[in-house]
């Protein structure tokens, strides 16, 4: 007697082979048998005729560390066919944190979210995640800004010999917590203050457990090409294995750059033997934080200071001579190649100013619009969130197709009602997954659905190292989506996000059904996972 039979479904294993016809038999949360169970029955049976059925889809890179503990069903995510959230990307994990930093980390991450703050090490958090039940499997990386933050505050310095040892110390037990390997966000402080060497060495812990160096990388601009060659440089030298975040050539004079990227990346692959891989959204419009257009020198000291500065009006000026400094070989503004014009608030406490741009608002207001950004930071006190249209066409799909490029939101998971309906998010965080199958698979051949399920499943379980995940196969778990190829499709748009896809007919985590007709069931059936646990 099986648990679940999935029956009559056109099989999309994972592989990025062809599909099969099959049933699958499933008992307790593992894929049991694959073949013809016509003469068999179970306490719940799926019928699959005319869908394509394949893993669960790996969301190699969320933001989702706070608010899935504030809301666990992870609605945006799962709607679409997610059944696991890599968390701690960008430099910046819930933990491990210390005391010092707890309010820190309070006033970056946790502004506008219900979440009592009740741990210090990567195992506490873990346990509060997992006592308080998610809908998705969790896989956690650490981020060294937190690290960093917690360690040295907001020093733009070497770290001394005694932090540098403090910093490898917290990685250390968060890893021997359970921790897949370290993120960076570069381009975001404290972790921007960190030079290449101190990330090797901070690294070379990562080699000790055979983890993984994920990389928000130091620019995406006028210094990808070098931003790349640093990822590299630190994974060869810390013999460990690289995931460039988000992969992309920001703005309209960077726009052919991607390709000379993934030239990049694939002679380190084939002539260097670094381990290199990558993610990718699929959408031409980025999101940030609005503080992010801002030199990293204006960040020290934190949002205090920052504020402090931004009312000086001398100060304002050096700012806005700094984003607009084209020879600064050192740190290139967001906004170079983007402009005002293209950059749209989601985020605000003003929730007037949400789904309009910079420029817009700052004609209204009958200012410059670099005063009209800087007086925007001043007033949420630095809590505003964008989205700016930078990504061409050529570079999204050249990177699309490149085998070693998986599939990532670059999101939270959300939800359309309750407390995690705020602003307008990114529509990423309810289109990706549905928007690859639908638009870039079926509608304009970009890559083939066989090749879009395994950039989703296969190759970012390979890339984790984990085993029993990220295919269909008999004693792989039975993380499973059901959906109507001919259908599937986002509904998320930059000015209405909150929109669920179309198409996904069943979402099984760990084999308990969570999604049915596009519904969610509130199953909490994920786990929380740990590396060599």
């Amino acid at each position: 007697m099986f648990d679940v039979i999935i029956r009559r479904g056109l099989i999309y294993d994972g592989s990025g082979g062809p599909p099969f016809e099959s049933d699958i038999g499933i008992v307790n949360d593992t894929i049991s048998f694959m073949g013809d169970l016509s003469d068999r029955d179970a306490r719940l049976e799926i019928d699959a005729e005319g869908k394509a059925v394949s893993p669960g889809f790996i969301d190699i890179h969320t933001h989702s560390d706070l608010p899935l503990l504030q809301d666990g069903a992870a609605d945006s995510h799962i709607r679409q066919g997610v059944t696991t959230n890599v968390i701690g990307n960008c430099g910046n994990s819930a933990a491990p944190v210390t005391d010092e930093a707890i309010s820190y980390m309070k006033e970056k991450r946790a502004s506008d979210l219900c979440v009592e703050w009740d741990w210090n090490s990567l195992d506490e958090y873990l346990m509060r995640l997992e006592s308080s039940g998610v809908s998705v499997n969790v896989v956690p990386l650490v981020g060294q800004g937190t690290i960093r933050g917690s360690v040295m505050g907001f020093s733009d310095r070497p770290p001394s010999e005694d932090e540098m040892n403090k910093m490898q110390e917290m990685l250390r037990g968060a890893l021997c917590d359970g921790a897949f390997g370290l993120s960076t966000g570069l381009i975001y402080v404290p972790g921007s203050y960190a030079d290449t060497e101190e990330l090797v060495e901070l690294c070379s812990v990562l080699s000790e457990f055979d983890a993984l160096y994920a990389s928000h990388i130091r620019g995406e601009n006028d210094t990808l090409l070098d931003a790349i060659q640093e990822a590299l440089y630190i994974g060869e030298k810390s013999e460990v294995p690289v995931q460039i975040s988000h992969l992309k050539a920001m703005g309209r004079h960077m726009w052919g750059t991607g390709v000379r990227a993934l030239q990049m990346i694939e002679r380190a692959r084939t002539v260097d033997g670094i381990q290199v891989t990558a993610d990718q959204y699929p959408y031409n419009a980025s999101a940030t934080g609005l503080g992010a257009y801002l030199p990293p020198w204006a960040h020290i000291g934190g949002t205090e200071e920052l504020m402090r500065r931004l009312r000086d009006d001398s100060v304002r000026q050096k700012i806005k001579e700094a984003i607009l400094n084209e020879e600064d070989d050192e740190w290139i503004s967001l906004y170079k190649g983007v402009g005002w014009e293209n950059t749209l608030i989601t985020r605000c406490p003003d929730e007037d100013l949400e789904g309009r741009s910079i420029d817009d608002i700052a004609r209204d207001r009958g200012v410059d619009p670099f005063d009209c950004a800087f007086d925007i930071l001043l007033e949420s006190e630095g809590q505003v969130g964008v989205v700016y249209f930078t990504i061409g066409d050529e570079d999204l799909e050249s990177i699309m197709q490149h085998s070693c490029v998986m599939i990532g939101s670059d999101s939270s998971a959300v939800s359309t009602e309750g407390p995690l309906a705020k602003g307008k998010p990114h529509p990423r965080a309810f289109g990706t997954y549905s928007r690859v199958l639908g638009k870039y698979a079926r509608e304009e051949g970009v890559i083939s659905l066989s090749e879009a399920i395994r950039k989703m499943t296969a190759l970012p379980a390979q890339t984790l190292g984990i085993s029993d995940r990220g295919f269909i196969r008999p004693q792989m778990k039975a993380d499973i989506v059901v959906f109507d190829a001919k259908e599937v499709q986002d509904k998320a748009t930059y000015t209405d996000p909150f929109q669920y896809p179309v198409g996904v007919r069943h979402v099984l985590v760990n084999g308990n059904e969570t999604v049915r007709e596009g519904k969610h069931l509130g199953a909490r059936s994920g786990m929380i996972m740990r590396r060599n646990h």
